[in-house]
């Protein structure tokens, strides 16, 4: 059993924000919609808030009109704003009950040969089962799913799952999973909360397959916080929390008679980083680029140019699944290698960034369950 996790970057449509040549660009905007979706839902808009809101309206281009370059104003019934002929811009809603909207960004369509690419890295991976992050939507994952990945004209995962998480930029985590390892059970962890509120900026998606040999495989799939916008002590803080809910629900996995559990995806930090501490060295969980088969082509890194510091993309193996594993690796064909591209073998159809199937690589597993 072969065990993946990728970062998609989405499949067909992407936030305009999120797709910038650097951070530094998209930043304030992402800044912007994080806080005005937060201030939107209030229950009471005071002098205060209303002042926070015209002023993040403003930031992103929405305080003269319902539609601008990276974002769009929803005011489906109620107003939230109201624009007058002498320029004058005021908040009129008294807070979340008197008006039905929110703040949304705007998207591009996706490159037609990145998508492309992205098809080929799962096809050339091969994964039994993938933890796949940023999938816009389930419909979105099985259309590109059923179109572009098949196998003697059938599809090559016909099990396919994502659940909306808590992140409205439509960058869901979901699953993929071939035939003889069908869909058993799955838990949505969008609601958990701890004593700071919600705890996981997309979902802690919990999915139960089973295996051609009959066992059963519990797959953790996560998008921690991004160190990407927002301060660092707060981010840090919040990845911290999102650890220690996930080693919970794997103990939880483990003492509800769960042995095999894998926990795959993004975690957006180092493994020598405090953040992640509840998780890695908090757990008995072992990370599979630790095995003395794993083939990391020399670097350790999945993100930018794959160094140390740009490991953030992991699969994470309970005991009974790491005394299974026989290897693994990372898979970079489909990321851009550095400023030129050829820091490693790309494809030959990636002639630029743009063109690149994500700014993830692959990470995988193999398993011996038999």
């Amino acid at each position: 059993m072969r065990i993946a996790a990728f970062n998609v970057e989405n499949l067909f449509n992407r936030a305009r924000a999120l797709d910038q040549r650097t951070w530094s660009a998209g930043r304030p905007i992402l800044e912007a919609y994080q806080r005005i979706c937060t201030l939107l839902e209030e229950p009471v808009y005071t002098d205060e808030v209303r002042h926070d809101i015209l002023r993040l309206l403003g930031r992103l281009g929405l305080r003269n009109g319902d539609t601008a370059k990276f974002a769009r104003l929803r005011q489906n019934r109620g107003r939230l704003v109201r624009r007058s002929r002498d320029g004058q811009v005021r908040i009129i809603a008294g807070g979340r009950a008197d008006w039905i909207g929110w703040v949304e960004l705007t998207t591009d369509r996706v490159d037609e040969l990145a998508l492309m690419n992205t098809a080929r890295v799962l096809q050339d991976v091969d994964a039994d089962v993938v933890g796949v992050i940023e999938a816009e939507s389930r419909l979105a994952l099985k259309r590109f799913a059923d179109a572009g990945l098949t196998h003697d004209h059938k599809p090559r995962y016909p099990y396919v799952m994502v659940v909306d998480g808590n992140d409205e930029r439509g960058i869901d985590v979901g699953l993929l999973a071939g035939a003889g390892y069908p869909l058993l059970a799955q838990v949505s962890h969008v609601d958990d909360a701890d004593h700071r509120g919600r705890v996981f900026s997309r979902d802690c998606a919990e999915y139960h397959v089973g295996t051609p040999s009959g066992h059963r495989v519990a797959i953790l799939v996560n998008h921690f916080k991004s160190k990407g916008y927002g301060g660092k002590v707060a981010s840090d803080a919040i990845r911290r929390r999102q650890a220690a809910r996930v080693a919970e629900i794997y103990r939880g996995l483990l003492a509800g008679g769960v042995e095999r559990v894998a926990v795959v995806g993004d975690l957006n930090d180092t493994p020598d980083s405090e953040p992640l501490a509840p998780l890695l060295t908090g757990t008995d969980l072992r990370d599979i680029s630790t095995h003395p088969a794993f083939d990391d082509n020399g670097r350790p890194g999945t993100y930018g140019y794959c160094t140390a510091r740009n490991k953030l993309d992991y699969v994470l193996l309970s005991p009974a699944l790491f005394g299974a594993a026989t290897g693994g690796g990372i898979f970079r064909r489909g990321v851009w290698g550095g400023r030129r591209g050829r820091l490693w073998p790309i494809y030959e159809t990636m002639t630029a960034a743009v063109h690149a199937g994500s700014d993830h690589a692959a990470i995988y597993a193999d398993l011996d369950l038999g």
